[in-house]
């Protein structure tokens, strides 16, 4: 209802079947479309681990609230309760999406830097990360701070990787992990530059 009146479409490629999960989903942030079309797009069942500040937009903020776990940075032991609270839902068999760069990167689709959350979170609960690559929405919804001007009516292209797994990783290990994820979106984005695809 949303992104048809905008002339907005969509499409995905799912490189690997995925199975059940759970998986911690760590996906690029290019545009406030990106968190759209992931209800769209993602075939598995997931929370959110999103910035507080969701809960204060209109009429998103009923099913965000309700569903998905809200994260004050500005607080610790807040930000604290709520990774632990996506640590339960990973033991309840709930996928957790995490957008690592924390916000729409202004430079997009180059990246911003990756926090270490997410990937702490997947190797302390030996969970795989599934790495998403939203490939074109900031050229369709550019954010506040982008330096694209316009944007409109286009198709969002997305693609959900093969899973990352975490089974035997330790404690101090994330940077590897991190690593991994960064240079899967980047490799991607990258070749749908040169080649659009």
């Amino acid at each position: 209802m949303m992104l048809f009146p905008l002339g907005i479409r969509w499409s995905v490629e799912i490189e690997e079947e995925l199975g059940n999960g759970p998986f911690v989903i760590c996906a690029n942030h290019t545009s406030y479309l990106d968190i759209i079309v992931s209800y769209l797009t993602f075939p598995l069942y997931y929370h959110y681990v999103g910035k507080v500040e969701l809960t204060r937009w209109y009429l998103f903020n009923i099913f965000f609230r309700k569903m998905n776990i809200p994260i004050d940075r500005v607080h610790n032991r807040r930000a604290y309760s709520a990774l632990e609270r996506a640590k339960l839902d990973l033991d309840k068999g709930i996928n957790i999406a995490l957008f690592p760069e924390g916000t729409v990167s202004p430079e997009a689709p180059q990246l911003s830097r990756f926090k270490n959350g997410a990937f702490k979170l997947a190797i302390d609960k030996q969970v795989p990360v599934l790495p998403v690559t939203f490939l074109n929405n900031w050229n369709i919804l550019p954010g506040k701070k982008s330096s694209i001007k316009g944007g409109g009516p286009g198709y969002s292209k997305v693609i959900i990787h093969k899973p990352i797994p975490t089974a035997g990783m330790k404690e101090g290990e994330h940077d590897i992990l991190k690593s991994q994820v960064i240079q899967i979106i980047e490799q991607r984005i990258s070749k749908f530059q040169e080649f659009g695809q």
